[in-house]
């Protein structure tokens, strides 16, 4: 069976090295090949096969040749650019200190690709702002969500530099994905050294604590330190003021757990925590 890859998207974003870093330390740490995707999306327009008007045919050929010479030739930049993206990413994963680099550009829909290479991933790196967006932009890169939603895979969206994580946050309900969230952190040696914070929002606080009873045994059986902590009131509020109390590093949670049409009511929280965490946020479906 071939080994499932760190997968890391480049792009021109200015997250690039972020992400390449962030996927540097867990294919070193998981001693996982990386591999560098890069993406060329398909142009927005195509070339019009007819035009209106009287234009002469001969005018209307040449009108039609100059366009196709000049989608080749933009194809051309794209694929250099995305060479010279690979490239400094390749430079910067050695640094790093991971050897076993696999370089990989494809065409198409983002996502239709990582569907396509899902088996081959073990955890996919992105940014979560992508090449439209400015560095002070709070938007989240067009198919960040599309992506999530598409793949079984675990998913680190990075938003910020990297810097070795040493608190993590288990957002934990008792629900499907969140136990998927539990049995990735208890089997990976990428958490090992680091502090968890078990915690989990609700309204009744001596329920919250017997639904982190099996959460935090699982966890201390892995020998992973915990800290447990049930808090009342709004769900993404508490979350983030707790990142920001315990200086967390990274935030592992479920992803998109309830119905669409619950989401189009009350929102997701998946997308409300993309949106206004500071720290890197691991998903998992």
């Amino acid at each position: 069976m071939t080994q499932a890859h760190v997968f890391a998207g480049i792009d021109s974003a200015y997250l690039n090295k972020s992400v390449t870093d962030y996927a540097s330390w867990i294919a070193s740490t998981v001693e996982t090949p990386l591999t560098l995707l890069h993406n060329i999306e398909l142009a927005n327009s195509s070339i019009p096969s007819d035009f209106s008007g009287s234009i002469g045919l001969g005018t209307k050929e040449a009108l039609l040749d100059e366009l196709i010479e000049l989608e080749s030739r933009r194809n051309r930049l794209l694929i250099e650019q995305g060479n010279e993206l690979l490239s400094l990413a390749t430079d910067n994963a050695k640094s790093n200190g991971v050897d076993d680099i696999v370089c990989l550009q494809r065409h198409g829909s983002l996502t239709e690709t990582l569907i396509e290479l899902e088996d081959q991933i073990r955890i996919l790196v992105l940014g979560a702002r992508g090449e439209d967006h400015g560095e002070n932009s709070h938007l989240l890169g067009r198919q960040i969500e599309s992506i999530i939603r598409a793949l079984h895979k675990p998913i680190l969206v990075v938003n910020k530099p990297f810097s070795l994580p040493k608190r993590l946050l288990l957002a934990y309900d008792g629900s499907e994905a969140a136990n998927k969230a539990l049995d990735w952190l208890s089997s990976s040696p990428l958490y090992k050294d680091m502090t968890c914070h078990l915690v989990h929002v609700c309204t009744n606080p001596d329920k919250g604590k017997e639904v982190l009873a099996h959460a935090e045994t699982v966890l201390l059986d892995a020998g992973i330190l915990v800290k447990s902590t049930v808090i009342t009131g709004n769900v993404l509020t508490e979350l983030l003021k707790y990142q920001q109390q315990e200086r967390i590093d990274l935030m592992v949670m479920g992803s998109f757990g309830h119905s669409r049409l619950r989401e189009m009511v009350w929102g997701s929280l998946t997308l409300q925590m993309l949106t206004s965490s500071r720290i890197p946020l691991l998903l998992l479906r």
